[in-house]
């Protein structure tokens, strides 16, 4: 159940369908309350009636495959909808993303017959693809929405639509521009002066945040964690009504300044967690002497206005204006500090294997010793790292 606000009258109670149930074609998507909305009992009462009979239709629901008629737009709508889909198991942001280009490229080419089309009409939309509103080059934007219908195409293939896999057999054939590897690598001195614009914003545990990536070289949402919907399967006690929140808590960090973090791209592989001596990074350890005792409990990171985690786009508006306040260029972009990190482990000296196991690159599926190993690695590349900056520090001055 959710309220609703109204223009000049009172909110409203409305129930809402799951999204499991509506996939399934459950008929009704929501129900108006506005008859007990001040009846807590009544209301309550008439919200399990509603769940139960939810549940009861799904215990029943028959298997039905969503209809596919040669389009272009009932093959995306198979892709979204089908319980057996791929787009299923995405990630939640990643799902969310391609379901933006799903809804696009459905509009684009909703009755564009799949065998009327062939690879050059692909290619043509490539190029329309790459042009933004503002006429610059997006090339990226065109790789993610021709990598949204390959992933289409083939589940149409594993579906046997008709027509798809000839369709799919062309597409395999054309080559694509791809964006040139980003090269940008920040260096100690820029990641300084970001967590000083942090500090100088009154937020400390943003500072705290680019210390962690820069010296861990961990993934920024391995560190900030990430909000999803109330019916993904992973539990939580952190919550605003739509969505749920996991990520690291304080006490990942042990009293001898380990830290131990499962990176969201083993959670669903190995299921091994990365170690960290805390103690070894200086910029760290600044920034957490400043952060009090009483304060280090629940989520690791919080955005200080709401007092919640970060949201991602709010977090990536506020790099954005701590990286102008520092006069970092414009093109640095935050995930480079995980690439600065494992940068600067390579001038200082440190080993490549060492850096591969800090990087998290390591395909070890034994948790015991993948974590002794990236644990030590660590140490010896914060060692040469530390070392190499004060060698830099002192020509320098």
């Amino acid at each position: 159940m959710k309220w609703r606000n109204r223009r000049n009258a009172a909110p409203v109670p409305y129930w809402f369908a799951s999204r499991k149930a509506l996939k399934k074609g459950y008929p009704l998507k929501s129900a108006n309350l506005a008859e007990h909305a001040h009846d807590p009992i009544m209301l309550l009462q008439r919200c399990d009636r509603l769940e139960l009979e939810q549940r009861l239709w799904l215990d029943g629901a028959p298997r039905v495959k969503p209809a596919y008629n040669g389009t272009f737009g009932s093959l995306l709508k198979v892709y979204e909808t089908d319980p057996e889909s791929t787009f299923q198991d995405l990630k939640p942001a990643v799902r969310k993303s391609y379901l933006v280009y799903i809804k696009r490229l459905g509009g684009q080419l909703a009755d564009v017959r799949i065998d009327d089309s062939d690879g050059t009409d692909v290619k043509r939309w490539f190029r329309g693809w790459r042009v933004g509103d503002d006429g610059k080059d997006r090339l990226p934007r065109a790789c993610f929405v021709l990598a949204v219908l390959k992933a289409a195409l083939s589940f149409g293939v594993v579906r046997r639509l008709a027509g798809v896999a000839a369709f799919k057999a062309a597409v395999d054939e054309l080559e694509f521009p791809r964006p040139k590897r980003r090269t940008h690598a920040p260096t100690a001195a820029q990641i300084i002066a970001a967590r000083q614009a942090a500090h100088a914003a009154g937020a400390p545990l943003r500072a705290l945040l680019y210390a962690l990536q820069f010296e861990t070289t961990l993934r920024q949402t391995d560190i900030t964690g990430m909000w999803l919907p109330l019916s993904e399967p992973q539990p939580s006690t952190i919550h605003d009504g739509r969505t749920k929140w996991i990520g690291p808590l304080w006490s990942a960090i042990d009293a001898g300044g380990i830290i131990k973090i499962k990176p969201t791209k083993t959670e669903d592989t190995t299921g091994v967690e990365v170690t960290f001596d805390l103690t070894v990074c200086p910029m760290v350890q600044e920034d957490l002497a400043r952060i009090p005792q009483e304060s280090r409990s629940g989520p690791l990171i919080i955005d200080h206005a709401t007092g919640l985690p970060y949201r991602y786009q709010t977090l990536n508006n506020d790099w954005h204006a701590d990286f102008i306040a520092a006069g970092l260029p414009p093109t640095l972009w935050n995930r480079d500090l995980r690439a600065g990190g494992v940068t600067e482990g390579g001038k200082a000296g440190a080993g490549k294997d060492d850096r591969r196991k800090l990087a998290g690159h390591s395909r070890e599926e034994t948790t015991e010793v993948y974590d002794r190993d990236m644990l030590e690695a660590h140490r010896r590349v914060m060692g040469a790292r530390t070392g190499y900056r004060r060698k830099n520090e002192t020509k320098t001055d």
